[in-house]
């Protein structure tokens, strides 16, 4: 059994895309995955599985959210051995304390190089960021991330991939429901 966290995208942050967690616990259970634990109201639950291909898994729970509940969203999935890896490879950690200055955007897949290249902040923001592999680690400088034009929206746009993005105390506490 491996353990894994998926993370849905746009999940209870708006009236469109409501999810009860009591349904997201069933339907992945009902897809054969064992010791299902939610985390926060925004999409995310922790798993085990026999399952070996996190693709496989992501398309799997996002097609019974589709079938099931007519709810159509993106599905990221990372092992425990990665968010252990994320958690531990925030390159920003270090530089600030309040967890809602750090992000980690989660991308559906490693963007190109040339969308990296030429991803910018807007104007007037000063944010840093890194792309290391499917993650995008934000560090928001002056303020938080629901004052800034950097969002999940404007990620997705410029570096044209599927992401899903949480502050940094959800990070960390995903990584630990995924360390079992």
């Amino acid at each position: 059994m491996t353990r894994y966290v998926a993370l849905l995208r746009g999940v209870n942050v708006g009236g469109a895309t409501r999810l009860a967690m009591a349904d997201l616990r069933r339907i992945v259970t009902d897809l054969g995955h064992g010791d299902v634990t939610t985390y926060l109201q925004s999409g995310n639950v922790a798993f085990n599985s026999t399952v070996r291909d996190a693709e496989k898994l992501a398309a799997g729970i996002t097609r019974a959210l589709t079938d099931e509940l007519a709810l159509p969203v993106p599905v990221l999935v990372r092992s425990g051995r990665e968010l252990a890896a994320i958690a531990g490879g925030n390159p920003y950690a270090d530089r600030e304390n309040d967890p809602t200055r750090l992000l980690v955007a989660f991308l559906a897949t490693p963007p190109a190089s040339s969308t990296v290249d030429a991803l910018t902040v807007p104007g007037g923001e000063n944010v840093s960021f890194t792309v290391t592999g499917r993650e995008l680690y934000l560090h928001y400088v002056d303020g938080g991330y629901g004052r800034s034009k950097f969002t999940n929206a404007y990620l997705e746009k410029r570096l044209g991939v599927a992401a899903t993005t949480r502050n940094w105390k959800s990070v960390r506490a995903l990584a630990e429901l995924a360390a079992g």
